[in-house]
This record gives C-alpha cells, sequence and structure tokens, in this order.
C-alpha cells in the first residue's frame, strides 16, 4: 500500500478524522449500530475482532462497544494509531499495530483465531493490486474462526464519472475545504487527486497529493470471497453510498 500510504502520511492523515464530521464518538455509535445490523456481536468472553486499515479507529471503538476482549487495531500510519490510542483512553480491548494489511494478519491471528474482521471505509481500494485484494481475502479465510465474520465497506468506482461529475465535494468548512478530482487511467484504478485548502487568518494555502485507487465490483469481490471459502451473506449498497458486503467462513458454525 506504498502510494496510498505516503499520500496519508503527507496529505490526509492529520484532517481524516474532520474529513469524516468530526466528531469519532458519534462515527464508532453510527460504526457500532452498523456492525450490530450485520449481526456483529462479540458471543465469547475473549472474542477476537480485527480491524484492518482502522484509520482514527471508528470501527476499532465500535468493535469494542460491541464486547470483543480483543479489538486489534491494523493500518500503516503512525499518526492515525496515535489518534485511535488517545481516543481509547487505555481501553485494555484496543491493541493498535503498524503495518501493512496485506501481510499483518499471519503474524497477529493463528489460523482459526478470529471472531470478525472487518476491512471498512474504502480501505479494500487502496490496496495496489486486484491480486493483493484476493491474498488478502486468503489471509482473512486463515485466520477467522467457523463460522466467523468479514464485514467490508467500499466505494464501487466501477463505473466511470464524466465531466464535472469527476470532482467531488468531501468535506468544507469556514476554515477548509477538501476536494477530489477523479481520473480514470485503465479497467481496474483510478487515479484520485485530493486538494485540501486551508485558511489561516486571511491567507489560503493548497496542498495537492494524488494516489491510484483500485476499481472493485460487487460481483467481482463476492465471486473472489466464494473461492476463498468465505459465503457472502449480503452485498449490497449500504450507508453514505458505499458497498457493503458481509460473508461467513464456511464450516460447521455457519
Amino acid at each position: 500500500m506504498t502510494e496510498a500510504a505516503d499520500h496519508y502520511d503527507r496529505l490526509l492523515a492529520r484532517h481524516y478524522t474532520w474529513m469524516l464530521g468530526g466528531d469519532l464518538a458519534a462515527l464508532a455509535a453510527e460504526q457500532a449500530d452498523l456492525l450490530r445490523s450485520v449481526g456483529v456481536v462479540s458471543t465469547a468472553a475473549a472474542g477476537t475482532a480485527v480491524d484492518l486499515g482502522c484509520g482514527p479507529g471508528n470501527q476499532s471503538l465500535a468493535l469494542a462497544q460491541l464486547g470483543f476482549s480483543t479489538v486489534l487495531a491494523v493500518d500503516t500510519s503512525k499518526a492515525l494509531l496515535d489518534e485511535l490510542t488517545a481516543t481509547a483512553g487505555g481501553d485494555p480491548a484496543i491493541r493498535t499495530v503498524q503495518a501493512d494489511i496485506r501481510t499483518v494478519l499471519p503474524h497477529i491471528a493463528r489460523p482459526g483465531t478470529a471472531d470478525v474482521i472487518v476491512c471498512m471505509g474504502d480501505t479494500l481500494t487502496h490496496l495496489p493490486s486486484k491480486d493483493d485484494v484476493i491474498a488478502l481475502l486468503g489471509d482473512i479465510a486463515d485466520a477467522l474462526v467457523k463460522g466467523g465474520q468479514l464485514v467490508i465497506t467500499y466505494r464501487d468506482l466501477t463505473r466511470p464519472l464524466a465531466g464535472a461529475d469527476r470532482f467531488i465535494l468531501v468535506r468544507g468548512t469556514a476554515d477548509q475545504l477538501l476536494t477530489c478530482f477523479l481520473d480514470y487511467g485503465d479497467d481496474d484504478t483510478v487515479l484520485v487527486h485530493d486538494v485540501l485548502c486551508t485558511r489561516t487568518g486571511d491567507t489560503w494555502i493548497q496542498q495537492v497529493g494524488s494516489y491510484p485507487k483500485l476499481r472493485i465490483g460487487a460481483d467481482w469481490l463476492a465471486a473472489q470471497c466464494a473461492v476463498a471459502g468465505l459465503s457472502v451473506r449480503r452485498n449490497e449498497i449500504g450507508p453514505r453510498g458505499m458497498r457493503l458486503l458481509t460473508a461467513v467462513k464456511a464450516g460447521a458454525e455457519s
């Protein structure tokens, strides 16, 4: 995830919570409601959850609220992990891991030990290639217990936008404005150009950065889950216009 990780380190990480609305507690409550609605609850006293691409911790905090005694929060950004640590306020359930999600699972979760794995908020589209998605799904299937759940949310970029529709307002406040522009280069990726304008007094400062995102189709992702041994339960449009996919590891407990 080098290109996306570098982009976040250079530009987005310190503004990410603001991008999402600025209130982590409210965001965590929203995610807890979403996860509860798709059947994610801790049914064991020592339930383990993994949050791949946790960012500032929306889902990690939600998973702790839902009763998981261990929540492994993984991200490449130290700044975002530090923010999560501060927000968690010493919650013993949450353990941060600075690592690449493509390689981390075999090192933090023994086979068949994770009750739920989430990969949400567009994390999956940050992977460099579809082969990386396929490999990650294999690692997820290995790490999950039989009957364990996977929850993914991501933005489906397979339908190209045209003209002015390619310019998207992410968020604007009195002193800060973030827009992005989408540049479609091929069938598998879209180049995202972020333009962040910040005001100090009467002066506006503009920062610009670009990074590629994967264009992941809903049917393709569901098919790859099936190949990995994950039975898709929901594959639909979720909150905030993102795709929502849930799957269960096949086995006697599913």
